[in-house]
């Protein structure tokens, strides 16, 4: 139904509200109320089977009297009414739908089923559904208001709000007068049983109003749709989530690293980051940095000024600067020469610039002026604690002209809140963010500073375009198809592991360097192979059934002599049997052992939602409780790849650290590149894990050591 236009729930030339009500206690009545009193400038209709009058305007006793104009229906009457109404929409050629009723998928089986014949009947007009069991969408510049919702309505503004949860946009919106910022439109998505967050992020997008979508999310119908549409939408306009219920679902229970690290949220994270969406944790974020985005120009790098009367609030502002990834602006000779000139002896021409206590009205004004020319200067934090001798609303009037015209972004801090309440409304109604502490202010700095550097990540990438990758994987799906009918035979495709030699082959065509791996079936066969391949060597046991080889006792290494690796297989077998008696053991692996390195781990897995998953951390056998790792969706862009590295501290290690000298840092990358197109050319592999990696010295490479893959 993705082909049908959704023009009519944002522009549509006239509304019918079927299930209008007479009773001022009923929904139906709410949401006649406010389609009529947004102004709307199109048809209003109303039906209901009593008929009469409401508002001023017939109620008409059917959808098929109504005359036209009209392309847009709210239904607000009892669910068990609705499938009939749809059918009456239909036939009426109606091809928009908001059901704002409930009793639908939320109440169970039987809601689910009169949900599903909902959607058969609209796919059967062409129609598309907004809900059921949501508020509706309201556009304040339009106007436009087909909510239920309690007046009064928001004001007009710029900040886009879409919400899974009617009660949030109804919280919300109240607690925005408060706040001093307005909306421009807002969709309440419900039930989403046609109509989903995707569909209606371009429309949302395409408003000339909005500069900032915000999102309160519980989760996504297709993830890399979603991420796709973000990924465009996010260009051009900012996009910041609450994605709520992180702790709800816990880890999905896999066999390996990767799959037990790769919980949903690590999901969620990745395709917010490759979209470019913002995430906040909290509502007050949410609308705190919304506001700082759609009122301010963007800073031009990380350096910020501080402007305050007080020295313990400019240390405050300071730390927090720094939490978020800030810093202090070094004021050039020119701008302390200035402030020394206009401000008492023994205040601080030093960032932060502490005015003292008296700091009147102008001194702000001229303090701010000087701060704002300063070019090592990319925003300013303005604080006022209460001033003992000027009223606050004083100062706000004398710096408002000046960060209206500023091309760089002005925070305000006026701190407390009765003796900084007129100034707050003044700032407020001149659309220049305020907060109550340094914290939030430099929380929403820091949002505005990663929006700058996305937007030059998206340049640069446009300009480097992905790494081209050498790489036929026609010869990897005869592999796998054979790996798939072996996996058949083991009855339960989900735990089957691909032998060493199937591994090694398809990893040998994405040319992801791997040491040889041969499988000995007694001692002599062990020092045969270890002949061969050449000393010192390394032993691991064999078994589908052991993902993690040295908790049993299953490895050992720097084997350098015939009568060692001899002994060595015994010793394997015989820990391996008394850890796991029950365990299917193939043999011993015989490997040859390579030079010291830096060992990672390197891994992918299917999510259900994004695909394909690639993570990047400290390798070993405590991988796990290190946590010292990041996920990314692939395929990987360079970029992406990079960024991987320098989220953990296993991949800034690799530049070098004490006696540690730098580590071939550029095979790391290509091998990443190579393990995320592997994952996203065969979803099939469900896991694949390499850890550990060893990264020997710049220039030698890295090798493969121990890798797992299962198929499923």
């Amino acid at each position: 139904m993705t082909s049908t236009s959704l023009e009519p729930f944002f522009y549509p030339h006239g509304v019918a509200v079927i299930g209008a009500s007479q009773d001022p206690s009923k929904l139906g009545y709410g949401l006649a109320r406010n389609l009529v009193q947004c102004n709307y400038q199109g048809a209003v209709h109303f039906v209901n089977p009593k008929g009469g009058q409401l508002l001023d305007r017939p109620v008409y006793t059917n959808i098929a009297a109504v005359p036209n104009p009209v392309d847009l229906a709210v239904l607000l009457i009892p669910a068990m009414a609705v499938p009939q109404a749809l059918r009456e929409c239909g036939e009426r050629g109606l091809r928009a739908v908001i059901i704002a009723s409930g009793g639908f998928r939320e109440i169970g089986s039987e809601g689910t089923a009169l949900e599903a014949e909902c959607l058969n009947i609209a796919r059967t007009y062409g129609m598309r559904l907004l809900g059921p069991n949501c508020i509706g969408l309201l556009d304040t510049h339009l106007p436009l208001d087909v909510t239920f919702l309690p007046p009064p309505a928001p004001v007009p503004g710029e900040i886009a709000f879409i919400s899974h949860s009617g009660a949030i946009c109804a919280a919300v919106i109240d607690w925005a007068h408060g706040q001093g910022f307005g909306f421009s439109r807002l969709v309440s998505l419900g039930n989403q049983a046609d109509i989903n967050e995707t569909d209606v992020l371009a429309p949302v997008a395409a408003d000339p109003h909005t500069r900032v979508i915000t999102f309160y999310m519980e989760g996504v119908s297709h993830g890399r749709r979603f991420v796709d549409e973000a990924s465009r939408v996010v260009r051009q306009k900012p996009i910041i989530v609450q994605k709520v219920g992180r702790f709800a679902g816990g880890q999905r229970a896999m066999a390996s690293h990767t799959g037990a690290l790769a919980g949903q949220e690590s999901a969620y994270e990745a395709a917010f980051h490759r979209a470019g969406m913002i995430r906040a944790e909290t509502t007050e974020e949410l609308f705190d940095w919304a506001r700082a985005l759609a009122w301010c120009p963007l800073p031009r790098g990380r350096s910020v000024a501080v402007l305050t009367n007080a020295g313990g609030p400019g240390v405050t502002a300071a730390d927090a600067l720094e939490a978020n990834g800030l810093h202090l602006s070094d004021l050039s000779h020119e701008s302390c020469i200035a402030l020394n000139y206009i401000l008492p002896p023994v205040a601080s021409i030093h960032n932060p610039v502490d005015m003292l206590a008296s700091a009147s009205p102008e001194l702000y004004a001229a303090c701010l002026k000087i701060l704002l020319a300063d070019s090592g200067v990319d925003a300013v934090m303005v604080i006022m604690p209460p001033p003992p001798m000027y009223a606050a609303s004083a100062i706000a009037k004398a710096i408002i002209p000046l960060i209206q015209s500023a091309d760089k972004p002005v925070l305000v801090c006026p701190m407390g809140e009765r003796l900084v309440h007129e100034a707050v409304e003044l700032f407020q109604a001149a659309h220049i963010p305020d907060y109550r502490f340094p914290e939030r202010a430099a929380a929403s700095l820091g949002i505005m500073a990663q929006r700058v550097e996305y937007l030059q990540k998206v340049v640069k990438d446009g300009i480097l375009s992905n790494k081209q990758l050498d790489i036929d994987p026609e010869s990897v799906r005869k592999i796998l198809s054979e790996a798939e009918k072996k996996a058949l035979k083991v009855g339960d495709t989900f735990k089957f592991w691909l032998p060493p030699k199937t591994v090694n082959q398809i990893l040998a065509v994405y040319a992801i360097p791997t040491l040889p791996v041969e499988l000995a079936h007694n001692p002599e066969e062990a020092v045969s192979l270890a002949d061969r391949l050449g000393y010192p060597v390394a032993l691991k046991v064999a078994s589908p059934d052991i993902p993690h080889k040295s908790d049993v006792g299953g490895v050992l290494l720097n084997l350098e002599d015939a009568k060692v690796v001899a002994l060595g297989y015994e010793t394997v077998m015989r820990n391996t049997l008394s850890a796991c008696p029950q365990a299917e053991i193939l043999g011993v692996q015989v490997q040859r052992m390579i030079p010291p390195g830096q060992e990672v781990i390197l891994g992918a897995v299917q999510d259900p939602q994004f695909g394909a998953l690639v993570m990047f951390g400290s390798g070993g056998v405590e991988v796990e409780g290190l946590n010292d790792v990041a996920f990314a969706l692939a395929p990987l862009q360079p970029s992406d790849a990079e960024e991987l590295l320098e989220k953990t501290w296993a991949g800034r290690k690799l530049h070098g650290y004490r006696s540690l000298p730098p580590a071939d840092r550029n095979a790391v990358l290509d091998i990443l590149m190579r393990l995320a197109k592997l994952a996203t050319d065969f979803p099939q592999l469900i896991e694949i894990e390499i850890n550990p990696l060893r990264v020997l010295s710049e220039g030698q490479g890295a090798f493969a050591l121990d890798i797992r893959v299962r198929i499923g």
